[in-house]
Formats: C-alpha cells, sequence, structure tokens
C-alpha cells in the first residue's frame, strides 16, 4: 500500500469517528492544526506530582517517608485499573483473566521488595521524631486498599474472624462493614467505642465503601473465577496466578510491612510499641490471626491451617 493510499484510509477511519459522534471531521482537523505539540512533562504532569510532597518537619528522612507512601498509593490505583478490566470483561477467558491478575502480582511483588526502602532507607532516630508528628494518621487509613480488598473477593473472607460464623451474603452492607477484620485495629467490641483513627476514616469514606461492596459483590475478581467455564476454572496457569496474588497480598507483603513496623516501633530501643493510630497493630497485621484469604477454595486444609505462619 503506497503512503497516500495509507493517508487516505486514515482520513477515512478519522472521518468516520467523528461522524460517529456527530462531530465535523474538518473542525476537529483545524484543531490539530493550531495544538502545541505534547511533551513528557505535560503529559505525564511532573511538575504537579513532584509538588504533592509536604513535610511536616525539617528532617530530611520524612521525604522518603512521604514519597514512598505515595508511590504505593499510585501502585493501588494501577491495581484497582487491573481489576476493573477483570470485574467488567463481559466474555472474559482464562487467558485475559490469568494476564491480569499476574500484572495485580507483579505491582504486589513490587511493593514487597520495596519495603527495604523503608526499612533501610530511613534513619531510626529521625523516623522515630517525625513519625509523632503523624499522629493520630496510619497506613491503615488507605481507602484504596481497603478497595482492592473489597473488589478481589467476597465480603466474608474480610469478616473479622470471630464473627464469620454468624454472617453470609445475605447480610447488609453496614453491618458487614461493622465486622471487617481491620475494624479490629481500632474498635472495642465489647463496647462498641471506635478509637478517632477508625472514627474519622469511616466519616471520610464510609459511603464509598458501602458503594463499593455493593459494586463488587457478584463481580470481584473470585466471583468472575467462578463465573468461567468449568474447564478454565481448573486451567493450572490461572489457578497458579491466583494464588500467587492471594498469598504475595495477605503474607508475604503483610508480613513485610509488619517486620518493617517492628524495626522501628518494637526493636529500635527508641519505640513505645505504640502505632501512630493507636491501633492493636500486631494482631492486626499479622496474617495468622485473621486468616486474611482471598480465595481459600484454591489453598488446602494444611496450607489454610497454616496460613500466615512463618517457618
Amino acid at each position: 500500500m503506497s503512503n497516500t493510499e495509507v493517508s487516505e484510509t486514515i482520513l477515512k477511519e478519522i472521518e468516520q469517528k467523528y461522524q460517529a459522534i456527530n462531530q465535523k471531521v474538518e473542525t476537529q482537523l483545524e484543531g490539530l492544526l493550531w495544538s502545541k505539540p505534547i511533551t513528557y512533562w505535560d503529559y505525564i504532569q511532573t511538575d504537579a506530582l513532584l509538588g504533592l510532597q509536604t513535610q511536616r518537619t525539617t528532617l530530611p528522612d520524612e521525604m522518603v517517608f512521604i514519597m514512598y507512601h505515595q508511590v504505593n498509593e499510585l501502585i493501588f490505583k494501577m491495581i484497582l485499573w487491573e481489576i476493573k478490566q477483570i470485574a467488567y470483561q463481559p466474555a472474559i477467558n482464562a487467558e485475559f483473566f490469568t494476564e491480569r491478575v499476574m500484572r495485580i502480582s507483579r505491582y504486589f511483588d513490587m511493593l514487597t521488595t520495596s519495603f527495604s526502602i523503608m526499612g533501610d532507607g530511613m534513619e531510626v532516630d529521625q523516623y522515630m521524631k517525625f513519625r509523632n508528628t503523624l499522629t493520630p494518621a496510619s497506613g491503615f487509613q488507605s481507602a484504596q486498599y481497603r478497595f482492592i480488598e473489597f473488589s478481589s473477593t467476597d465480603l466474608i473472607n474480610l469478616i473479622d474472624n470471630r464473627f464469620r460464623g454468624k454472617i453470609d451474603r445475605d447480610t447488609p452492607y453496614e453491618h458487614a462493614l461493622e465486622h471487617l477484620y481491620w475494624q479490629a485495629a481500632g474498635k472495642d467490641y465489647h463496647t462498641g467505642k471506635k478509637t478517632y483513627l477508625l472514627d474519622e476514616f469511616e466519616k471520610k469514606y464510609k459511603k464509598e465503601f458501602l458503594a463499593y461492596m455493593k459494586e463488587y459483590n457478584t463481580i470481584n475478581i473470585w466471583q468472575k473465577f467462578k463465573q468461567l467455564p468449568e474447564l478454565d476454572q481448573k486451567n493450572p496457569e490461572l489457578i497458579k496466578a491466583m494464588r500467587h496474588y492471594d498469598y504475595t497480598v495477605n503474607i508475604t507483603w503483610v508480613l513485610q510491612h509488619l517486620n518493617t513496623a517492628k524495626k522501628y516501633i518494637d526493636q529500635s530501643g527508641q519505640g513505645d510499641g505504640e502505632a501512630t493510630g493507636g491501633s492493636d497493630w500486631k494482631k492486626y497485621m499479622h496474617p495468622k490471626y485473621q486468616k486474611r484469604i482471598f480465595f481459600p477454595e484454591l489453598w488446602s486444609s494444611q496450607e489454610l491451617d497454616n496460613w500466615g505462619v512463618e517457618v
């Protein structure tokens, strides 16, 4: 095909594109004539991105802490982007499913290995000083991480292990929310009293959480897996990808986070063992206590019994 033919084909496709939305192709082409070329910094919005770091102290390592958590939130957004593709793919197959789950797993693999940035990249003395200015804020308050959980598995798998026998798919979303595993980090179940950490978190995001729980009730990753043809559900590559994702999110990444927290709060000789948000962080974070498992049917009974047990 000649260059002229290629150009004519492209122009025809452009014309069809804008006719489909009742737009004049001449107007669009003239706009292209006067538009300026894109630059890397405009496309990535570099200046805006690099202007989002605001320290609360004069301690240099606080900047490491801020940027690291901002990177985490960007990665969480990438994960949610991939999950949405799985959830809303109308005719999903094992190949598409496996590829997207592995993309998500690679993001969490990166998050897991990145904890050395936190563990070895800040002076303990600096961290123990600037963390006092963060109270009562906490990484617990990452709404995107909760969205990832809601869109990955059935709600029953996110319920506090103590209450799972009393909750099922017919339980109202608000009641389920009150019994999610992470409520234990900021709630006294005897009195119902919530910490400031949890109370503010819910004031900000409760409506979004309930909406997300409802939206993904039948299209979360596990439900989409169960909607596949039976043969696809037995696909070894897909099962391997699902297990890798589950293990990485709910054991590897969590334990890396826990061990980093231990280094500063428990083992540095400078911490008091308390989290900035006041949570019982060891029991909240350690996977062996809450048995956070996205896809329990893909694990053996022995694997489930030993979930999160460090060897």
